[in-house]
């Protein structure tokens, strides 16, 4: 009548699967539950026409952690995709990250003293010593053209307002680099998993138990109703819940901020090359999305037609999806009392961007799965 599993792991993205993964390897016996109707999460990928989707936004792997690269090379054979996204501004179209083809294209000069020396000017001109906010933090760190250009609007539809309102701890470096070098990253590996990410995290599950269309606290009813009848019925031992944590709590304490995604998909089965590149970036705060992603420069041209994802930021609001949480002063005492009541949980583990209230890397995702696998089996 029971059916019984070691641990109960409440998600089917990168972390809950990782774990999953290194417990079956030591034994131990997991059922995996997600209310989505796919495995993944967010770095869930459909195929189209030989062409593979990031439906939750662009994911780019890159580490410079080895031992967790040769780690996710055992599920996918990984590209050589470097990261070079486009910002278009008005007319002006600008490299990213903002280096030596950033600042030549700015002011037409062509070596990093003058581009330096250009800087300088604009910091000095300003005269910041104290930045109250955002806007003076950027203005402090990078001069007025970087920041009016390809800072101001982007950073205000990211978090929907005026960069004067946000605080200026939010951006602590803007990242000037004096070279003529548009990779984004500067980890040591870099890629994208060739057939996209859906079959690494199918790999990682496989021949363990997965429930889709499972909501945790549904799932938890369903099993209490039926050993109370006697029906056949699932336990555990733990439970590793990669949701958010003050959902767990029934948002007892109030309810942690984030910042929320609307992806507007396009096919375009007649269009070869929509943008030539894998994302461009729209910085003016007229444009209502920051970016379009054109996903088959993710492996190089590969597939037929074209599909383009517009990103639109919007505001979370519970029931919809969260994707950054907001680290502020508020929400982090917020989340040091929901810490608190995790820690008095008997047998329940949190995991994941969500469970821990952190913006993840993808390689920090699998680190820290990792570590948690460890101490379990110690």
């Amino acid at each position: 009548m029971e059916q019984h599993f070691d641990y109960l792991v409440v998600g089917a993205g990168l972390f809950g699967s990782v774990f999953s993964h290194e417990m079956k390897k030591a034994g131990r016996t997991c059922l995996v539950i997600d209310r989505r109707k796919t495995v993944a999460g967010n770095i869930y990928t459909s195929e189209v026409r030989g062409i593979h989707v990031h439906e939750y936004g662009a994911h780019i792997f890159h580490t410079s952690n080895r031992k967790i690269w040769e780690y996710i090379n055992q599920f996918a054979e990984f590209n050589h995709f470097v990261n070079s996204p486009m910002a278009i501004y008005r007319d002006e179209i600008y490299n990213l990250p903002f280096n030596m083809n950033t600042f030549s294209k700015l002011w037409g000069i062509r070596t990093p003293e003058e581009a330096k020396a250009r800087i300088r000017e604009q910091i000095e001109e300003l005269q910041i010593d104290e930045p109250g906010n955002l806007e003076e933090q950027a203005l402090s760190l990078a001069g007025r053209d970087v920041y009016e250009k390809l800072i101001k609007g982007y950073t205000q539809k990211q978090w929907g307002r005026p960069c004067t309102e946000l605080p200026a701890f939010i951006i602590k470096r803007v990242p000037l680099r004096f070279t003529y070098d548009n990779n984004y990253f500067t980890d040591r590996y870099q890629g994208i998993p060739i057939g996209g990410y859906t079959a690494i995290i199918e790999k990682l599950l496989s021949g363990i138990e997965v429930r889709l269309n499972t909501d945790y606290r549904d799932f938890c009813e369903q099993q209490r109703k039926a050993k109370e009848n006697g029906d056949a019925f699932l336990s555990y031992d733990k439970v590793l819940y990669t949701g958010m944590i003050d959902e767990y709590f029934d948002h007892c304490l109030g309810n942690l901020e984030y910042r929320s995604l609307r992806f507007e998909k396009e096919d375009m089965p007649e269009v070869d090359n929509y943008q030539g590149n894998a994302v461009i970036n729209y910085t003016e705060r007229e444009i209502p999305y920051t970016r379009i992603i054109e996903h088959k420069h993710f492996e190089f041209g590969q597939g037929e037609g074209t599909v383009i994802t517009r990103e639109y930021p919007a505001a979370w609001k519970p029931g919809q999806e969260p994707y950054y949480p907001i680290n502020d002063e508020q929400n982090n005492k917020l989340f040091a009392g929901y810490q608190e009541l995790a820690a008095k949980e008997r047998n329940v583990l949190f995991g994941g961007r969500l469970g821990q209230y952190r913006y993840y890397d993808m390689d920090k995702v699998v680190e820290a799965a990792l570590d948690m696998a460890k101490k379990e089996m110690n």
